[in-house]
């Protein structure tokens, strides 16, 4: 059966991306989750791996070709026992049929005189023999290229089996632990506490008679391309000039007044992404520069402009401290470090503005604590929060311009249909803000257990990314902890946030006499490109009228 692969998701706001490399071709026989293609997106380079086994059909991109998210990049047919090895045979047969003269002649008394052995896969040592497995630092997420060991969860000698944890592995999002791939003795601990780490670095050497992981055969299958990749270069230099023979040492490189020692094919992938192949450092022999050095130096310039400071943020010079007293240095967390970058970047691209107002929730809260054992009996825990999610999003659903994101550079509002809502955690590791999916669709004790559980992950360090991905507006209670109003920083690309501070007894003149009355504290910060100061109002008036009176929310959300 014939299936179509499908470029998929690359992630929020990433919807296409150019073709680094191809690393099939028609008639390769492949396996699930084997990888197609190399893509370059703006953030970094990616592989695109398989949905399914098969025979290649047809590869329908070529390098260098910019790919949308849903386009057909493959055709496989399902179920096929041919390899590639015949395809690879008539493929060879088709090209010497259709070179005509001396040519064909010269290439068919090449093949003659050069066979290629068979080599033997060497991930697949023969039965009852054991073997030593390098495990490397897995892919821990989209656009998550390093972390750093938070935890060793085993140590040499021991035995494990295949999908123990062996570590946990802090990244600038959340703390994952690292499974293993197969079962056996750990040989090598080549990691330690607090070490950062790449990913594809090795953490272990596992002694094992089973057969290597999938990372190991993706080895196997770079080591294919590196041999292609020299044949093809020595093709290369055969054909030409004998004075570019002599390249110089790689020391002396990036060249700048000769023809970069590279193959035609690799100055051609060097030009369609962007990259001055002159500026290239080659490792191969002789200096020369190989598709892998043109990638390794295209990933370290897009490392070097992330790693950039936001044109309008304010870097304030660091005094030395010590000369007024003692100091100590402590390195920042990943989740710190994440929250400093990323409330900079919000607060530098978007013009804030706080709008503040009281809400009158005498008759909630005596609402909150009837209704308590209810939550407390399905496993939750009734909170303001839990019942603000469900008037918030009612309030998106009324005012859908607190539902969208501002795409400044198509210069369009994007409106979005669903209600996810942030909630921000406040943890001994810092500020996390997991996401609660389809608020509408949850009433309010569904969203109080939900709640409960997502606390319970963040202090445990046991959220996801995809936990914190998706929300279009987040909700900051700070009420637990004090204080009378403060000014949240939105979490851009969202619109606003909601900020929540501790409610007090406060004398209010009613019926021509002063009653105490439980008031409690909002506070909204937006972002005045998208939304107007009365719009603002508005939204926290009507969130205010909805505390006070809850039946609004069944009348007008």
């Amino acid at each position: 059966m014939s299936m179509e692969i499908k470029l998929p998701e690359l992630g929020e706001n990433i919807d296409s991306g150019s073709v680094a490399s191809v690393l099939i071709k028609k008639g390769d026989t492949v396996e699930k989750d084997q990888p197609l293609i190399e893509l370059e997106t703006e953030k970094a380079v990616v592989e695109v791996p398989s949905d399914a086994a098969g025979v290649v059909q047809d590869v329908l991109v070529n390098e260098g070709d910019e790919v949308k998210t849903g386009q057909v990049i493959v055709k496989l047919e399902e179920g096929q026992a041919s390899t590639s090895k015949p395809a690879e045979k008539e493929s060879s047969q088709d090209t010497e049929k259709e070179e005509p003269g001396e040519e064909s002649k010269k290439r068919k008394k090449e093949t003659q005189k050069e066979p290629e052995p068979e080599e033997p896969a060497a991930d697949e040592p023969p039965a009852g023999e054991t073997q030593t497995v390098d495990l490397q630092l897995p892919a821990l997420g989209e656009n998550v290229t390093n972390g750093t060991i938070a935890g060793i969860l085993i140590k040499e000698g021991d035995t494990i089996s295949e999908g123990q944890n062996l570590f946990e592995i802090e990244t600038e999002k959340a703390v994952a632990e690292m499974p293993s791939e197969v079962s056996g003795t750990v040989q090598e601990i080549l990691v330690s506490e607090g070490q950062e780490l790449q990913v594809g670095d090795t953490v272990a050497r596992i002694i094992t008679g089973t057969q290597a992981p999938a990372s190991q055969k993706k080895k196997t299958f770079s080591q294919q391309e590196s041999k292609e990749e020299k044949k093809e270069a020595k093709t290369e230099a055969e054909t030409e000039p004998k004075k570019q023979k002599s390249f110089r040492p790689a020391s002396s490189y990036p060249l700048t007044d000769s023809p970069a020692p590279a193959a035609p094919s690799v100055r051609r992938f060097a030009r369609e992404i962007g990259v001055d192949i002159n500026q290239v450092k080659g490792t191969s022999a002789g200096g020369r520069i190989s598709m892998d050095d043109v990638k390794a130096h295209s990933k370290q310039q897009h490392e070097q402009k992330s790693a950039q400071p936001s044109p309008t943020a304010v870097q304030v010079p660091m005094p030395d401290f010590s000369k007024w007293g003692e100091i100590e240095r402590k390195r920042m967390s990943k989740i710190r470090e994440t929250t400093a970058r990323r409330l900079s970047q919000a607060w530098n691209a978007v013009p804030h503005v706080t709008q503040f107002d009281k809400a009158d929730v005498t008759k909630l809260e005596k609402l909150r604590k009837q209704q308590a054992p209810k939550a407390e009996k399905a496993g939750g825990k009734l909170t303001i929060t839990a019942i603000l999610l469900k008037i918030v999003a009612s309030a998106l659903q009324k005012f859908p311009q607190f539902n969208a994101a501002i795409d400044m550079e198509n210069k369009e509002i994007i409106y979005k249909k669903y209600f996810s809502i942030g909630i921000a955690v406040d943890t001994e590791h810092g500020l996390v803000v997991p996401v609660v999916r389809d608020v509408d669709k949850k009433n309010i004790i569904d969203l109080s257990v939900e709640l409960s559980e997502i606390a319970v992950k963040a202090r445990e360090r046991k959220l996801s990314l995809e936990d914190m991905q998706g929300g279009n507006f987040s909700i900051s209670n700070l009420g637990g902890l004090g204080g009378t109003a403060f000014t949240p920083v939105v979490n851009a690309p969202e619109p606003a946030i909601l900020g929540v501070s501790r409610g007090g007894y406060e004398p209010r003149y009613e019926d021509g006499e002063w009653v105490p009355k439980m008031m409690m504290p909002l506070s909204l910060s937006y972002d005045h490109r998208l939304i107007d100061g009365a719009d603002g109002v508005r939204f926290l008036r009507w969130i205010c009228e909805a505390l006070e009176e809850p039946f609004t929310v069944l009348l007008e959300g």
